[in-house]
């Protein structure tokens, strides 16, 4: 074989053989989609002083009890948000046990409905801001605000302020909105507002709706304020826990 028959030969083979595998570049991305990382959320003072006491978080305890919770944001007579990074409400064990027996009766009754809890535990420094911020006489105060330094029931984990709302979270009508002063707002002589036309029968008919499962697990109702419940009376909280500050 001359030497350039040889010679075109090996040029041939050469470029007929297949180059090795290229090692893969591990620099490469292959995932375009950025991936999430949450933040870590900021300690919550607050909220640490609570668990602190041994309280419950109820939507915990029961995920069909809804917490929007109005002194966490500006919707309240004091237009100021209270509680800042508080954003689910605390009881005391046996009044968010109750709380719990309240949302099963009311899920008995109707599955698309929930207890939605406007407030729950309310630290004593709280309510020192809500008491001197409400303007009115001190034997019309009382009727609204609990003088803190005898201490609510709020301070003590063992009264809750709320209402019904449907699947959507859109609450039931009641007739008044949360922390209104007037006669509307008031259990008394219901039948009488109808009939003035302070509310409707479909408005008495909700409440009732709300009284009903709470009583029946054990909590009492006041006058001044168809939303608000305790759990138990005052010398029976003040038996059993401290208040928290």
């Amino acid at each position: 074989m001359n030497k350039a028959l040889l010679l075109s030969l090996v040029l041939f083979l050469c470029q007929c053989t297949p180059e090795p595998n290229k090692k893969e570049d591990i620099t490469e991305e292959k995932y375009q989609e950025p991936i999430e990382i949450s933040a870590p959320k900021p300690p919550c003072a607050i909220q640490d002083s609570l668990l602190a006491s041994g309280l419950l978080n109820v939507h915990a305890l029961n995920p069909n009890i809804r917490v929007h919770l109005r002194y966490t944001v500006t919707n309240n007579f004091l237009h100021t948000d209270l509680y800042g990074c508080l954003e689910t409400a605390y009881l005391q064990a046996e009044a968010a046990s109750m709380l719990s027996k309240a949302q099963d009766a009311l899920t008995a009754l109707d599955s698309n409905l929930h207890l939605l809890t406007w407030d729950a535990t309310r630290p004593r420094s709280v309510q020192w801001k809500m008491w001197k911020a409400l303007q009115m006489p001190l034997d019309q105060k009382v009727r609204f605000v609990s003088n803190p330094r005898n201490g609510s029931l709020h301070n003590f984990g063992c009264a809750v302020d709320l209402t019904i709302c449907n699947q959507d979270n859109i609450p039931l009508d009641m007739g008044t909105d949360f922390d209104y002063f007037g006669r509307a707002a008031s259990t008394r002589n219901e039948a009488l507002l109808v009939t003035e036309g302070l509310l409707t029968q479909q408005q008495l008919e909700n409440r009732r709706l709300l009284r009903r499962v709470m009583r029946q697990v054990g909590f009492s109702t006041i006058s001044s304020e168809w939303w608000h419940f305790n759990a138990m009376s005052r010398e029976a909280a003040n038996a059993k826990y401290s208040i928290v500050e």
